[in-house]
């Protein structure tokens, strides 16, 4: 199948073209057509599978069809919403706009909190027709009187998963609740929890289903591996796997921005460029050290969930779970990051004795045990006292904690992380 055979214009392919695709992803070439027919659409695809370009190419086509090139902003109205839950997800969503629209007289424009209003509101009166946005940032540009939402005819909620996840649903209710009634709403998620189910129930009208992956199924593009490790040598096992798999290109998430700080600054300590993203940090700090990755200027990038949700690095080649997430459906949103739109990738775990039951939650989701290896001189002491992250219950926690921990020095060890990846 190829993007010709979709329904879309010449303008919009030639667009296409030009970003260097040829052929649909799957969640492309179920969704696309049911957009242009107007249905209201609930699509679960897992990150890096191209669902961003599955609802943007689409509605340029539908806007296309009266596009306006009068400068008057009365003749631009906000036609188009789409709601994401961070700042570098809206970012993303709107230079995919403005690519593949280039060839349409459409204006866009995003707007997000952590950056003067000004600019926002300037961009607003002068008359856009497709808007992203962060819900708080739009709600305080609608108090503003900047925003008007009365002529919107669709609404994307793109990332519902992360949106419940950092409480957003009061805030889209009063956006929805500014909206007309009749209007086109697409929800896109990476996974289809009951929750999300339940969404789609009070916002969409009789949707359409586009499913292109199991549920919280990791992509199979990425090779999984599990290191087990002491506590207090998780860095040095790191920059240990970087410097002797000369690993490139490295995304590292902790738990907690301070974790973050902190292991940004001693991995610099240790010799590499390495730099954190993290919600205490500017925007313009967060764009540039994002870019500096990109670039190579940067080889470690250390960031929390929340920070990276939406990070978008073509062909990122290695992530690394420095520590696991307390919720399972976290992982799964982390190694996304790599192994997208085909591409292979490795995905690393190192954990500690404190984290046997995170690993556990991870794993019942997976429904799979993560293979592990014991890195020679890494061996974990079977001794330790767990610490756990969250506790659990039981008399015999500790030692059933060490029971179940891989520490065994027999298995295979020593392997280079990229043999079967990158």
């Amino acid at each position: 199948m190829t993007f010709d055979t979709l329904g879309l214009s010449a303008d919009i392919l030639r667009a296409v073209a030009e970003e260097g695709y040829r052929e649909p992803t799957p969640v492309q070439a179920e969704a696309i057509p049911l957009v242009l027919a107007g249905r209201d659409l609930l699509a679960a695809a897992q990150t890096g599978t191209g669902k961003t370009a599955a609802f943007v190419l689409p509605i340029l086509e539908r806007l296309r069809v009266h596009a306006n090139t009068s400068f008057s902003p009365a003749r631009h109205p906000v036609r188009v919403l789409v709601l994401t839950p961070t700042r570098e997800l809206a970012m993303q969503v709107a230079e995919m706009a403005a690519g593949y629209g280039r060839h349409v007289a459409l204006r866009s424009t995003v707007v997000y909190g952590g950056v003067p209003l000004d600019p926002q509101i300037k961009a607003l009166t002068a008359g856009v027709e497709i808007l992203v946005a962060t819900p708080g940032r739009l709600l305080d540009l609608v108090g503003q009187r900047a925003a008007n939402l009365g002529r919107v005819e669709i609404l994307v909620l793109d990332e519902g998963d992360r949106m419940l996840d950092m409480g957003f649903i009061p805030d889209i209710r009063r956006i929805v609740a500014l909206l007309p009634a009749r209007r086109q709403t697409l929800l896109f998620s990476a996974t289809f929890s009951d929750e999300i189910r339940r969404l789609s129930k009070e916002f969409l009208a009789n949707p359409a289903i586009v499913e292109v992956a199991r549920r919280n199924a990791p992509p199979r593009e990425v090779r999984q591996v599990l290191y087990p490790v002491d506590r207090d040598r998780k860095r040095e096992l790191l920059a240990h796997l970087v410097r002797t798999h000369d690993l490139r290109q490295v995304l590292v998430f902790t738990r907690t921005k301070i974790a973050a700080r902190r292991l940004a600054s001693e991995l610099e300590r240790d010799g590499f460029a390495a730099t954190a993203i993290h919600s205490d940090r500017t925007q313009a700090e967060r764009i540039r050290a994002l870019a500096d990755f990109k670039g190579g200027r940067v080889e470690i990038l250390v960031a929390t969930d929340v920070a990276s949700r939406g990070l978008d690095i073509e062909e990122l080649p290695v992530v690394v779970n420095f520590e696991l997430p307390t919720k399972p459906e976290d992982y799964v949103h982390r190694i996304g990051r790599t192994g997208r739109a085909g591409a292979t990738g490795i995905a690393i775990s190192l954990a500690c004795v404190d984290e046997v039951e995170l690993l556990r939650a991870i794993q019942r989701l997976l429904r799979r045990s993560i293979p592990y290896e014991v890195e020679e001189g890494f061996v974990p002491d079977r001794n330790a006292e767990p610490r756990p992250i969250r506790a659990w219950a039981g008399d015999g926690a500790s030692r059933a904690a060490r029971e179940r921990f891989p520490v065994h020095p027999h298995k295979p060890h020593g392997r280079n992380p990229r043999a079967d990846g990158r």
